[in-house]
């Protein structure tokens, strides 16, 4: 598979720049891959769109205020949090890169500094900080990174996380649990369905882009998770009852995936992940997916066109009786279209239809 069948072209409009007052608010497409239909809703509508015994499990990791500014010579320098190492070492992005060598360093204030220690073959900056407390300066000091797309500052941090975040770690928020308020969640909760977390700290590994025309062979960078024994034992349960696993957001789907057994058993792990599925891929344990619109040529829009392709044990009714969605009737419906192609479809439909996109964006269920 090629780089290039990913692509499409959004005009800047599209993208949006700041997220809605009322987050439930905002758009809902749905996808029926049975029959191949695509249904424009609100988010709020989602609680009477899920079967009434579903599960949704959700990232709850916390975005860190990982972006470092300061004054350096004459001009200004930045550093990226990407992920702890040890020692009070984090592999980093940097700007401008070249003035980030091995050996260079910087005091930030009297009770902060930095020194690079290494760069990886990825082009990394290995810095290690020497602070009392570096916790407590990047409460103070630093930023809440947002992606380059959103061209508007994030004044309240707030804005740029979801509403049950608990576990901090993450430079990137895991996007697709913003359109969740809490009157969702209480509608949820009405109706019966239950609800789960997970962690993933996301990093490069959710958005670093895809540089390799051969997808098969991007080098995707490990990801912090955790699925406590807890969770599993009840998601393992609520699966063997038959109730759809519905996972919001990709970084949700990456955990699961990576503690499914092949006959889709979950087993209770912590540590990294390199789960990378593009289309192919069989899905062991989710059943449908809450997921945002995604930057083209993403490995997130790869996860997405592969879930669209019903290549998984959950699309079998012979294997899970209760389930909406059969192996069957998509083949039937669908059997001149790939999963790419309904994706791409749908995200035509969604620009024409005034969708918007990205980080702040309108929202998709793919049933």
């Amino acid at each position: 598979m090629r780089l290039s069948d990913f692509d499409y072209h959004l005009p800047p409009e599209r993208i949006a720049q700041t997220p809605l007052t009322e987050r439930d608010q905002s758009r809902l497409m749905v996808l029926d891959r049975a029959i191949g239909e695509i249904t424009h809703h609100r988010f709020f509508e989602l609680p009477e769109l899920l079967p009434p015994n579903a599960v949704l499990v959700f990232n709850e990791s916390r975005v860190i205020p990982a972006r470092l500014r300061f004054q350096w010579g004459n001009g200004m320098a930045e550093i990226l949090l990407v992920k702890p190492l040890s020692d009070g070492r984090w592999e980093c992005l940097v700007r401008p890169g070249p003035k980030f060598q091995p050996g260079a360093g910087h005091t930030l204030d009297p009770d902060c500094a930095w020194i690079v220690r290494n760069v990886t073959p990825e082009g990394l900056r290995i810095i290690e900080f020497k602070c009392e407390d570096f916790g407590a300066y990047l409460k103070s000091h630093g930023q809440t990174p947002t992606p380059p797309y959103i061209k508007q500052p994030v004044t309240d941090s707030e804005q740029y996380q979801t509403i049950y975040a608990r576990r901090e770690g993450s430079v990137a928020a895991p996007t697709a649990g913003f359109h969740f308020t809490q009157r969702t969640f209480d509608a949820l909760k009405a109706k019966g369905i239950g609800t789960e977390f997970v962690t993933l700290h996301v990093g490069l590994g959710t958005f670093a882009p895809v540089k390799t025309e051969d997808i098969t062979k991007h080098p995707i960078h490990s990801e912090w998770f955790e699925l406590s024994p807890e969770v599993a034992m009840r998601l393992n349960a609520a699966k063997a009852s038959g109730r759809p696993i519905v996972a919001v957001g990709t970084t949700s789907v990456r955990v699961l995936e990576s503690c499914a057994s092949e006959s889709g058993v979950l087993t209770a792990r912590s540590g990294e992940t390199r789960c990378f599925i593009y289309p192919g891929y069989r899905f062991k344990f989710i059943d449908q997916l809450v997921t945002n619109f995604h930057v083209p040529k993403s490995s997130l829009l790869m996860l997405v066109s592969a879930f669209a392709e019903c290549h998984s044990e959950a699309c079998s009714d012979e294997e899970s009786p209760g389930l909406l969605v059969t192996r069957r009737l998509f083949a039937r419906a669908q059997s001149d279209m790939s999963g790419r192609d309904f994706i791409l479809r749908a995200y035509e439909l969604a620009k024409n239809e005034g969708y918007r996109f990205f980080s702040f964006g309108d929202a998709m269920f793919i049933q």
